[in-house]
């Protein structure tokens, strides 16, 4: 069995939406309605992550 990296990424589905909502390890938050785009913006990190935009 391999040791975690102990980086937790979190995505939640918006109830009444097609919306996902995601929180990186780091804390940044972003939403999108795609999961693919989501995906890639996590592993993407730092990129992206400091700026407003971010969350959208």
């Amino acid at each position: 069995m391999s040791a975690g990296t102990g980086e937790v990424y979190r995505i939640d589905w918006l109830p009444g939406t097609d919306l996902l909502h995601g929180t990186c390890h780091c804390g940044a938050q972003h939403t999108a309605d795609d999961p693919v785009q989501m995906w890639e913006w996590m592993l993407a990190h730092p990129e992206g992550h400091d700026s407003e935009e971010a969350v959208r």
